[in-house]
């Protein structure tokens, strides 16, 4: 598939494409000095729409308990 030209992007549309399908990011990263490993950092980010990371069942726990807040203070205020 070729591209059809230059195409112009907004900022909005990137945004929604990424909180819609999402993105992870997974970096290794050893520092070594001299043949030595001195500090290793693995990193895993995953980015995404709420809806998205419930749909592949990512923090659900994390929603249910600050649903159940919300629903809470929305009781006590009654």
């Amino acid at each position: 598939m070729k591209p059809t030209g230059a195409s112009k992007v907004s900022l909005s549309e990137v945004i929604d494409r990424l909180l819609d399908k999402g993105l992870v990011i997974n970096a290794d990263v050893v520092i070594t000095v001299a043949g030595i490993p001195l500090v290793a950092v693995s990193l895993i980010a995953a980015v995404a729409g709420m809806e998205t990371m419930l749909e592949y069942g990512v923090m659900e726990d994390w929603d249910k308990s600050v649903r159940g807040l919300g629903m809470e203070d929305a009781c006590q205020k009654q």
